[in-house]
């Protein structure tokens, strides 16, 4: 999918802009050194080329206009900040990159300590930006040098030449570096690592430790394993749920992962455990289905050959990376197998609560198996629901119309610009629901779009796979239809849009008592109700 991309930099940065071009749709900057004029002349062709994201790659020492030795350096990150904060719009992403101070002098006469003082001003500031604006992000710029290191990073020739500060290395990394930004945008991570055990997540076999002592330590291969952990405790940490499809003696498993001085991941972390002696699709199988997911949320990693053939073979939609040959390369595969399937270009609250969330929905399920029937098991929960700014959770709104599938009845896609034009529309009605229940908070799982510009047509209507088959959609609908029938609408209308994933709510308004009105080529079903309805819906009373 192309994007429409800015590249606003105080140095040279066309090369990187022509390998931007290749791909995607690319602001055409006069030079360089004027990305704030930009930003703040809203007559600029930077405005009216109106990029979806803007990449704001900036040199330190020029920001500091080559004195980094004055008591004005935090006056003149200050100034930079305070300017871009004046330029920058509500719509569209920014990415700023953090600090990497080098030149002549910093490498000469710059003391360690103040050349740290300097990047921290900055980055310091750059975060206070990024939690204060859903919309600006940080760009890993520092990363990139420290990986490719100095030398190897600046060249002192085409700065002098052309104010060309990288090397034509450096230049292909940071063009790398936005296009991976740019894909995140458009791509649905995966939300569920399942892990075996023996061999994977430490060393040895469970069970037999008594002959062959558990590789998992402060040294040596040990250490190797346990670094393993703690990548996949930061990837926990950032939203991805974990899971365990192993072949053990469970109680031998659950024992090292309870009592090894060394676990870093324990019985807590896990949100569903498969510790049996089936076979491992069967497993798998099984926890999409007590998690509510499809089989292309998983990305399972073991150490067996056979099992990694056999789960690629039956379970083709779940994603089996490659093991690493050598211990020493695991928490290094790890981190890849991140970057590939699970990273997400930023992170809500919602995404952090994911591994409580799905935990919660474990402790669900058993209700409902000792419930002795469906109707006793909702009022059990006791769900509410409430609704919440739009305006406020933008991400979270973004990330529902984009990455839910089962629950959506059009599975269309927007950009964050899109988003935020529907929000401020006064055509459109944009209703979003946070639903709890006695066991915990769900979190913002529902999404409502009706346009209003004439009979009010709902154009989105997705509800999160975690709150799949409570009935909540009953009350939501009778509440929604209720607040557009007090400001005078006697007519709702609905469609359905039929995609490989939506099928479970192809029923929905029929099951809601809309007629159906119209059957497109295509599929498209469309459906009205008079408002408001005196239809008393199943389940309503248990939800307002």
């Amino acid at each position: 999918m192309s994007h429409k991309i800015a590249l606003l930099s105080n140095i040279n940065m066309n090369f990187v802009l022509r390998m931007l071009k290749k791909t995607h749709q690319v602001y055409e900057t006069e030079g360089y050194g004027n990305e704030l004029g930009l930003l703040l002349d809203k007559g600029s062709g930077y405005h009216v080329f109106a990029p979806d994201t803007t990449f704001l790659i900036m040199d330190l020492l020029e920001v500091l206009e080559q004195e980094c030795t004055s008591n004005g350096c935090e006056e003149k990150i200050e100034r930079w900040f305070r300017l871009f904060e004046t330029g920058r719009l509500e719509q569209g992403e920014y990415y700023i990159s953090d600090a990497y101070l080098w030149g002549v002098q910093t490498s000469s006469f710059l003391s360690e300590g103040k050349k740290q003082r300097l990047e921290h001003l900055w980055n310091t500031r750059l975060q206070q930006l990024c939690e204060r604006y859903r919309n600006v992000h940080v760009f890993s710029y520092h990363d990139i040098i420290s990986k490719l290191g100095e030398e190897n990073s600046f060249s002192l020739k085409t700065w002098y030449m052309g104010k060309i500060l990288h090397t034509a290395e450096a230049q292909k990394r940071l063009g790398e570096k936005i296009l991976h930004c740019i894909d995140l945008l458009d791509r649905v991570p995966k939300k569920v690592l399942l892990l075996d055990l023996d061999n994977t997540l430490w060393g040895g076999i469970a069970g037999e430790h008594d002959i062959s002592p558990i590789i998992l330590s402060d040294d040596h291969e040990g250490l190797a394993y346990k670094n393993l952990q703690r990548v996949i405790a930061l990837m926990r940490e950032s939203g991805v749920i974990l899971g365990i499809v192993s072949k053990n003696n469970e109680e031998d498993a659950l024992s090292i992962i309870r009592n090894h001085p060394h676990m870093i991941l324990r019985e807590e972390d896990f949100v569903i455990r498969k510790i049996n002696w089936e076979q491992k699709n069967i497993n798998i199988t099984q926890i999409a289905s007590e998690l509510n997911l499809g089989l292309d949320s998983f990305v399972f990693f073991d150490d067996n050959p056979t099992e990694r053939e056999l789960i690629k073979q039956i379970l083709p939609m779940v994603e089996v990376p490659d093991f690493p040959d050598r211990p020493e390369e695991l928490a290094g595969r790890m981190c890849e197998v991140y970057h590939e399937f699970f990273e997400k270009p930023f992170v809500t609250a919602e995404d952090l609560a994911k591994t409580r969330q799905y935990a919660e929905k474990v402790k669900r399920d058993e209700a409902q198996k000792q419930a002795t029937s469906f109707e006793e098991y909702l009022k059990q929960l006791q769900i509410e629901i409430e609704r919440v700014d739009a305006g406020k959770n933008l991400e979270r709104l973004l990330q529902l119309v984009n990455k839910t599938n089962q629950f959506n009845l059009t599975t269309r896609r927007y950009t964050m610009e899109e988003i935020q034009k529907i929000v401020e529309d006064a055509c459109k009605r944009v209703y979003l629901y946070r639903i709890e229940d006695c066991f915990g908070d769900y979190g913002i799982v529902c999404a409502v779009i009706v346009d209003v510009s004439g009979n009010p047509m709902i154009e989105e209507f997705v509800l999160s796979c975690r709150v799949m088959g409570k009935y909540v959609e009953y009350g939501i609908v009778s509440i929604i239809e209720k607040d557009l029938a007090e400001e005078g609408y006697e007519i709702l209308q609905g469609m359905y849009i039929p995609t490989a994933k939506n099928k479970p709510v192809e029923q929905l308004y029929y099951r809601l008592g809309y007629e159906q009105t119209a059957l497109e080529e295509d599929g498209t079903k469309r459906y009205q109700i008079e408002i408001p309805t005196e239809k008393i819906r199943e389940y309503y009373a248990t939800f307002v």
